[in-house]
């Protein structure tokens, strides 16, 4: 598992097999689930086999990092970079498990990935999206500096876009 970063509370490091357990009972969480568009995993072999495809890391340099609290190493979730080749931008996400909601670990995980993303791989532009009734997500995007740039579509829902330029950042 290669650490990628570490903040005052967290560690942001590469995905393991190890994780497979927690992003399997995260993701069995409807309202963690809510605002994702994603489908929830029917089985542990589903993460597990999502982690072993998991190919960001190679292609790209980055991509989402599992995020561990420094205090007790415990898994919280996920948060990172990933680009998409659709529309040639690199997005900030994160996922944490509900019961480490409101404690500021996606803002804290969420500013360690815009360093990575503009101090070691030059990214120009990072993008956040999310949709509209996704509050809290909105917050941390605010938080972390982006500003609001425009609606468009997310998986069928109305959605809203942020981005940061690296000129823009600290």
């Amino acid at each position: 598992m290669k650490q990628v970063a570490e903040t005052e509370r967290l560690i942001l490091r590469e995905f393991d097999l190890s994780d497979a357990p927690d992003f399997y009972e995260m993701n069995l969480d409807n309202e963690v689930m809510k605002y994702t568009g994603d489908v929830p995993f029917t089985s542990l072999e589903e993460s597990e086999e999502l982690i072993r495809n998991y190919d960001r890391y190679i292609n790209h340099g980055f991509g989402r990092w599992t995020v561990v609290l420094k205090e007790t190493n415990e898994i919280l979730g996920w948060c990172g970079l990933k680009y998409i080749k659709s529309v040639d931008e690199v997005d900030l996400g994160y996922r944490f498990k509900r019961k480490h909601w409101n404690k500021g670990y996606a803002t804290e995980a969420s500013i360690a990935s815009l360093d990575i993303g503009f101090n070691e791989y030059d990214l120009d532009l990072i993008v956040g999206r999310t949709m509209v009734d996704n509050v809290a997500s909105r917050k941390v995007l605010e938080k972390v500096g982006m500003t609001y740039w425009k609606e468009f579509d997310f998986e069928e829902h109305p959605g809203v876009y942020y981005r940061i330029f690296r000129k823009d950042y600290k």
